[in-house]
């Protein structure tokens, strides 16, 4: 009687070696992904900070009135408590209309080894709302004030 010789079950090394590449070349992908994802996610952070530390300076520069601004000489600045760093820089031109000025913001700032950079233009008048407080009403003693 012949003996009948079954193949062995399971796989063979070269179907292993496929599995595994394949396997591999998975796994590398999504490692790509998620640090392009992470990368990405950091930057649009840092261009966040920038925009919010414009809106501060705008709210600042309104607040006070651009002329008083103007006046106190403080045109560009260092924020450092800030990672990675900022740099901002304020432009104004006057546009001989209305007492209106062209006010520039720019926020800087490296990372890595390449810079970047977010500027906003917007028009002010020169007025602001800081009003002198040294005048007292008579509203305080419960007498009506005079028109």
């Amino acid at each position: 009687m012949k003996s009948r010789r079954t193949k062995p079950g399971g796989f063979n090394l070269v179907e292993a070696l496929v599995a595994t590449m394949i396997l591999s070349g998975a796994v590398l992908t999504l490692g790509a992904i998620g640090t392009n994802a992470l990368s990405g996610t950091r930057l649009h952070r840092h261009y966040e900070v920038a925009a919010a530390l414009i809106d501060k300076q705008l709210s600042l520069i309104d607040y006070l009135g651009i002329d008083q601004f103007i006046q106190m000489g403080q045109m560009e600045g260092i924020v450092e408590e800030l990672e990675p760093g900022y740099q901002w820089s304020v432009t104004t031109e006057y546009q001989d209309v209305d007492n209106l000025y062209l006010v520039g913001i720019t926020v800087s700032w490296l990372e890595g080894a390449r810079p970047y950079r977010v500027t906003a233009q917007t028009m002010l008048d020169g007025t602001g709302a800081v009003t002198d407080t040294s005048t007292s009403t008579s509203t305080e003693t419960g007498e009506q004030p005079s028109l």
